[in-house]
C-alpha cells in the first residue's frame, strides 16, 4: 500500500514539472545513448574485423623452425610428405616462402613477388590462391620432377604480354642473379582489374608461383623450408593437429625439448586483437559515461531544489502520522524513477543512434542483452546514489520547523 502511494506521489510530481524533469534526466539520456551506441557499433565493428581475418585464417597453423647450425633448412620436404602421410586431419601443406624478382618476356619486364611451394600452395597461398581463368596448376608430378613451369595471374599475363591466353608461353623469371626459362601452365585471376584505369599499376609488383622442388634446384639457396602453412578442416582440429606437428617432427628429427619447432594459429593472434578492441572499446565507453554521473548531480541538485520546495508538505505529512522512513522512500523512489525513465529513454536513443551509424560504416550493431540489463542497472544505481542524501534530508525534516517554513 505505502509502495503504490509513494509511486503514485513520485510520479505527480515529476510530471507536474515535465520541463524540469527532463532537463534533469538529459544527461542521464546523453550518458546512456552514448554508452550503449558506443558498445552496440564498437562491438559490431569488432566483430566484423575479427569475422573478417577469421575467415582467412581460421583453420590455418603456422609452422616456423630454427637450425642453429644450418639457419634456413630446418624443415624439409620430407618433413611435410611425412606429415600430411600421418596427420589425417591435415587437408593441405605447403612451405611458405616467397622471394622478390623480375619476370620478363619478349617485349616487357616488371618486378614480381615469387611464391613457391607443394601443389596445395594453391589453397594456401595469400597472393596465388584466385581462381583459375585458364590452364592449370602445377601438381605433384610437376612437383617430382621439378618441372620447369609457373602459373601467373591475369595482371603478369597483360602487363608482359598483352593478353591473357598465354597458357604454353615461355616466362623469363630472374631472381638471386640466377635466370630460369618457365612454361606458363596455367592463369588465376588478378587482383588489379577493379582498380585498372583509376591508378597507374605499372609501379605495382605482379605475382607468380612455381614449385618449390624447381627453384631449389636451380638455385639452392631456395632448397631450404623455414617455415610452412598448415590447412586442417575445422577450427576444433587446430590444437590437437598442432601438437601432434610438434611432436612427430621432434620425434623424427631427434630434437625432443630442444624447442625447435613452433606451431602456431590464427586464432591465438585473433584472441589477442580481440582482447585489445574489447579493452579500447571499454575504454571509450567508461569516458561516455562520464555523463552519467553529470546526470546523477543533476538528479541530486533538482531533487534538492525539491525538498526545499515541498518542505511544508513534508511537514504537514509528518504531522500527519508520515513516518522518517516514508518519506524517504518516496523522494528515493522520485530520483529513481528520474534516472530510470532517462535511462530507458537513452537506451531507446542509443539503439537508434548506433543503428544509424552502422548503417554508414556498413557493419551490423552488436547490442547484447548484458549490455542492456548493465545499462538499465546502472542507471538505476545512480538514481540510488545521488538520491539518497536529499531523500534523506527529507526524512530528518523537523515537522514543526517545516510547517513554519515560508
Amino acid at each position: 500500500m505505502f509502495f503504490k502511494e509513494n509511486l503514485k506521489m513520485a510520479l505527480d510530481s515529476i510530471f507536474a514539472n515535465k520541463m524540469r524533469s527532463f532537463l534533469t534526466m538529459l544527461g542521464i539520456i546523453i550518458g546512456i545513448a552514448s554508452v550503449i551506441a558506443i558498445l552496440a557499433v564498437g562491438n559490431g565493428a569488432a566483430s566484423e574485423i575479427t569475422g573478417t581475418f577469421s575467415d582467412l585464417g581460421a583453420t590455418t597453423i603456422q609452422l616456423s623452425a630454427s637450425d642453429s647450425e644450418q639457419s634456413g633448412e630446418a624443415l624439409s620436404n620430407e618433413d611435410l610428405s611425412v606429415l600430411k602421410d600421418s596427420i589425417e586431419d591435415i587437408r593441405y601443406i605447403s612451405p611458405n616462402e616467397q622471394t622478390q624478382g623480375t619476370i620478363s618476356s619478349d617485349d616487357e619486364s616488371r618486378q614480381a613477388v615469387i611464391s613457391y611451394g607443394t601443389p596445395d600452395l594453391q589453397y594456401l597461398s595469400q597472393t596465388m590462391n584466385s581462381d583459375l581463368v585458364d590452364g592449370r596448376y602445377f601438381n605433384q608430378n610437376d612437383y617430382d620432377e621439378s618441372a620447369d613451369v609457373v602459373v601467373i595471374d591475369e595482371d603478369a599475363a597483360e602487363a608482359l604480354f598483352g593478353r591473357t591466353n598465354v597458357v604454353g608461353e615461355t616466362l623469363r623469371v630472374t631472381t638471386a642473379q640466377v635466370p630460369l626459362n618457365l612454361r606458363i601452365i596455367g592463369i588465376v585471376e588478378g587482383r588489379f582489374g577493379d582498380i585498372q584505369g583509376a591508378f597507374d599499376t605499372s609501379e605495382l609488383p605482379l605475382f607468380i608461383a612455381m614449385p618449390n622442388s624447381t627453384i631449389g634446384n636451380a638455385i639452392p639457396q631456395f632448397a631450404g623450408i623455414s617455415s610452412a602453412i598448415i590447412e586442417v578442416g575445422a577450427t576444433e582440429q587446430i590444437e590437437p593437429v598442432s601438437n601432434q606437428i610438434v611432436r612427430l617432427l621432434e620425434l623424427r628429427n631427434n630434437a625432443v625439448g630442444e624447442n625447435k619447432y613452433n606451431a602456431t594459429n590464427f586464432l591465438q593472434a585473433l584472441d589477442q586483437v580481440d582482447n585489445v578492441l574489447g579493452l579500447f572499446i571499454n575504454f571509450i565507453a567508461a569516458v561516455a559515461g562520464i555523463a552519467l554521473l553529470v546526470g546523477g548531480i543533476g538528479v541530486m541538485n533538482i531533487m534538492l531544489v525539491s525538498v526545499t520546495e515541498r518542505t511544508r508538505e513534508i511537514g504537514t505529512r509528518k504531522a500527519l502520522g508520515a513516518t522518517t522512513n516514508t518519506i524517504l522512500t518516496q523522494f528515493l523512489m522520485e530520483s529513481i524513477i528520474l534516472s530510470l525513465i532517462g535511462g530507458l529513454i537513452g537506451l531507446t536513443l542509443g539503439i537508434l543512434l548506433s543503428n544509424i551509424i552502422a548503417g554508414f560504416l556498413d557493419i551490423i550493431p552488436n547490442i547484447t542483452l548484458g549490455s542492456v540489463v548493465l545499462v538499465l542497472v546502472f542507471s538505476t544505481a545512480v538514481g540510488v546514489f545521488f538520491g539518497i542524501y536529499p531523500a534523506r534530508k527529507a526524512a530528518k525534516l523537523d515537522p514543526i520547523e517545516a510547517l513554519r517554513y515560508e
